[in-house]
């Protein structure tokens, strides 16, 4: 049993967390690929394969190809874990309820042992056939977003997206490792623009699931400092973001096709930060955060493919 504790108190009524959910018996090859969070895999996946071409040294493209296929089994590993360890809060939030394991579809056991030998299998796979720089990437990106955000930040503080945000924002650093076997300047700023963006991003959103974060005790930025400080600080991270965008043009490993695209891509994410901002009442004001959240995802897709478009098409 596992009682999720926030401030000293039981953030849910917890008897028994595998009791409370419907035990498993046949689980689908899907229902183990809802597991490794295919929509916020793809976004890793993504990035880190920026990370990768956008490194100055030409690799082979089956070790390209392996290396990115690591970084993917080890992002849906973390899925993975999170689901196992959240399985009880996942099954009282309207927006995770579904997920395989508080569903019935798989059990606890099962998603633990999933998570844990895609781990290990991803991270040697890395080290034997790439490099092992990037082996040790992913291994403490898979160590950071499983325990240091899951088990601890996530429950613990409302920085927990803040802090708990460099997993997401270390595979283009794992891919830049892949091609060169170490860690530049130019990989850490792009490790930067999506650390930064990372808050506005998922604040966005929990401004609009204040409610369900609320009654399962998950001390996010909305319910302990309210949703007026959240929107100052989304504003504050949106301009943030739009500032270090600039890095990788200032670098000198992205061109004016990429420097076009940070800086009005960043102005437009930085208009709708304000929108957030300024509507505050109201389902407008869930409409206008949703439109944020999800032109975000947009913004950080479109970024990282024009720096990706210079160094492959343009190049």
């Amino acid at each position: 049993m596992r009682d999720s504790v926030t401030d000293g108190k039981p953030a849910i009524d917890t008897t028994d967390a595998d009791a409370q959910l419907v035990e498993a018996q046949y689980a689908e090859v899907r229902d183990f690929m809802s597991l490794l969070k295919p929509r916020v895999m793809s976004l890793v996946v993504f990035t880190a394969l920026i990370g990768l071409v956008a490194a100055p040294v030409d690799i082979h493209p089956l070790i390209g190809f392996t290396a990115v296929l690591a970084i993917a089994v080890g992002a849906g590993a973390s899925g993975a874990l999170n689901m196992w360890y959240d399985r009880d809060i996942d099954a009282v939030m309207s927006r995770t309820k579904n997920r395989p394991i508080p569903a019935g579809k798989v059990t606890a056991e099962q998603a633990l042992s999933f998570g844990l030998i895609l781990s290990v299998l991803s991270i040697l796979v890395l080290g034997v056939l790439v490099n092992y720089v990037a082996a040790a990437l992913l291994a403490f990106t898979i160590f950071f977003y499983a325990v240091v955000y899951t088990m601890w930040l996530k429950r613990s503080t409302p920085q927990n997206i803040v802090i708990g945000g460099a997993a997401g924002a270390f595979p283009p650093m794992i891919g830049w490792a892949a091609a060169t076997g170490t860690v530049g300047l130019e990989s850490l700023s792009l490790f930067l623009i999506i650390f930064l963006w990372t808050p506005a991003h998922f604040w966005a959103l929990a401004l609009v699931k204040e409610g369900d974060y609320g009654k399962v005790g998950v001390p996010m930025m909305p319910n302990v400092a309210g949703p007026d400080s959240t929107r100052n600080q989304i504003v504050i991270y949106t301009l943030l973001t739009l500032v270090i965008s600039s890095a990788p043009f200032l670098l000198g490993f992205a061109g004016m096709v990429y420097a076009a695209t940070a800086a009005i891509g960043g102005s437009i994410f930085l208009i709708l930060a304000l929108m957030v901002w300024r509507v505050r009442e109201g389902d407008k004001a869930a409409k206008t955060a949703m439109r944020l959240f999800g032109f975000s995802i947009l913004y950080l897709f479109v970024l990282f493919a024009s720096l990706g478009l210079e160094h492959t098409l343009l190049a």
